[in-house]
């Protein structure tokens, strides 16, 4: 009987969450590297998802990033509605250090900017409190740029993403790949735009 359930409900997925399933799968043996260093970006998956889980920043800045915990409940309920979402590890060799959302397209039922149309959004990105100050935000971005580059979900003209107003530190290290101010906002952030 448990298995006869197991298969309705595979059969119940939306193409979104094959579509997913297959962007996801694509990249499982393409691990992205910074070529000076070690650092690269993962899916994330039920090897690694609890060491993800319990990256956390500083006090100081649980303001202006979700936990990891509900960034991957979002991605869930994202790909579950319809929509892409792709949750990457940021790793020195084996340790993790980071977490990384890239989105595309519109959030089904949610208030998106106007940008998010047919477009890529870096949706979260955060190192954590125990490796901050040793490049690896610059080496991440990088590598989720060049990721990104690939179209891996469709073409596109831009990736933006958004900042609470308040966080200096992200908004010159987007701004140092270029990202410029389109003059929306995504609720209380501000939205920031890369051509591609």
């Amino acid at each position: 009987m448990a298995i006869s359930l197991c298969v309705i409900r595979s059969f119940r997925k939306s193409k979104s969450v094959f579509k997913t399933e297959r962007i996801l799968e694509q990249q499982e043996n393409c691990i992205l590297k910074e070529k000076k260093g070690m650092v690269s970006i993962r899916r994330i998956n039920q090897h690694n998802v609890w060491s993800i889980l319990k990256l956390e920043v500083d006090e100081a800045q649980k303001q202006f990033v979700a936990t990891n915990t509900e960034s991957i409940i979002e991605a869930y309920t994202t790909i579950i509605a319809g929509g892409i979402a792709l949750p990457f590890g940021i790793y020195d060799d084996d340790t993790p250090v980071g977490f990384l959302m890239i989105g595309y397209g519109e959030i089904p039922e949610d208030e998106n900017p106007k940008v998010a149309k047919e477009n890529y959004c870096i949706w979260r990105f955060m190192i954590d409190k125990n490796y901050q100050g040793r490049g690896y935000a610059k080496e991440a971005l990088r590598l989720a740029l060049d990721f990104i580059k690939t179209f891996p979900c469709g073409k596109a003209k831009l990736c933006y993403l958004s900042f609470e107003p308040e966080n200096a530190v992200a908004a010159r290290l987007y701004h140092s790949f270029g990202f410029v101010e389109n003059g929306e906002f995504d609720g209380d952030e501000i939205v920031a735009c890369l051509p591609l």
